[in-house]
């Protein structure tokens, strides 16, 4: 029997939406720190699959949440193209050789990177209970091409950008590569057992509109509709964070099956603009869960109310802060389960 998760994502309005955090896998939990200690550098965590499928489930087994995110990385897939990935401390991800500096032929692809994944999926699925879904996810090619690209992260991804403007056949070619990998990625995540999936694109605001399209409507679009042919059952979840004024437009011509709504959009606005009965999911912004002041329940009220007449799975605007306190995820939770909101 599908759990409340999935039946949302797949229309269903229950009394109480489900609930889950993006990033709930993660630094904030103290058992997840732990086994970090132990185990060593992020990317050996996530390819560890015994490891990778406990801090899967770490957050499930703490708080209960309707659905599971696989522990993983956006760049596992580049990884899985033939660039070099390491996670410095203090600096995050760096990926060589650089796409500005090389062409994308040179990159010798290494498809068995993806297999421990596959695996930790399907020890997550033999963990959890037939109520708890299972999401897998990916990066969108937009995002994960400006990590391709510069080598890193940015705060305005300069280099991706300029490329797009001066070359956009070779940004063409890059978004393709990465697009055709994310669908086996994906469908590799649900034959496994992945029971939806998520694709993220955290940069999809900083593109101009006519750019939007190109860079972030289409390639999305392409891989919902590849998925969908594959796996007509799993929903699709697209999460373009920053889209603003342009999320209508995504959530017409993606075909995502629900859309992911950042913090920064009025959820009444959201509602009045997106097509009628599309799940969302979303909003609340991870800095007021992170102060947790009494404004977080009237905000959990808010969201609620706003998304009443539609599908809604209830979760932030983007990744949980580490810092955040445990008890306020626990208040967090105790506000959107209960009836009298």
């Amino acid at each position: 029997m599908p759990g409340l998760l999935l039946d949302t994502l797949n229309g269903a309005m229950p009394s109480v939406p489900p609930l889950w955090l993006m990033r709930q896998a993660g630094r904030y939990l103290p058992e997840y720190r732990e086994l970090r200690a132990e185990k060593g550098g992020f990317l050996e965590l996530v390819y560890d699959t015994d490891a990778a499928a406990e801090v899967t489930v770490q957050p499930i087994e703490r708080f209960g949440f309707d659905g599971a995110i696989l522990f993983s990385d956006i760049l596992i897939v580049p990884h899985a193209m033939g660039q070099h990935l390491e996670f410095l401390a203090g600096e995050g991800p760096k990926l060589s050789p650089r796409l500005v500096d090389s062409s994308l032929e040179a990159l010798e692809a290494v498809p068995e990177r993806l297999t421990p994944i596959y695996e930790t999926v399907a020890k997550v699925r033999s963990r959890l209970d037939d109520e708890t879904t299972l999401l897998g996810f990916a990066g969108s090619p937009w995002t994960v091409a400006t990590y391709m690209i510069a080598g890193e992260g940015s705060r305005d991804q300069h280099e991706a950008r300029a490329l797009a403007y001066r070359d956009p056949a070779a940004m063409q070619a890059i978004c393709d590569a990465i697009g055709a990998v994310t669908v086996d990625y994906l469908s590799g995540q649900i034959e496994a057992g992945a029971e939806a999936v998520q694709l993220f694109d955290s940069w999809a605001g900083s593109l101009a509109p006519d750019e939007f399209e190109r860079w972030v409507i289409a390639p999305n679009a392409r891989i919902v509709a590849a998925l969908a042919a594959k796996h007509p059952d799993t929903p699709v979840i697209g999460f373009p964070k920053g889209a603003g004024e342009k999320l209508p437009a995504y959530a017409r011509e993606t075909g995502v099956k629900a859309l992911g709504v950042d913090e920064t959009l009025d959820p009444e606005w959201v509602d009045r603009k997106l097509p009628e009965g599309l799940p969302v999911q979303g909003n609340l912004d991870p800095l007021l869960l992170l102060a947790g002041t009494d404004r977080l329940e009237d905000r959990v009220r808010t969201i609620r109310e706003a998304f009443a007449g539609r599908p809604h799975v209830f979760n932030l605007g983007h990744g949980i802060d580490r810092r955040t306190p445990i008890g306020h995820v626990e208040r967090l939770i105790a506000a959107v389960r209960s009836a009298n909101f």
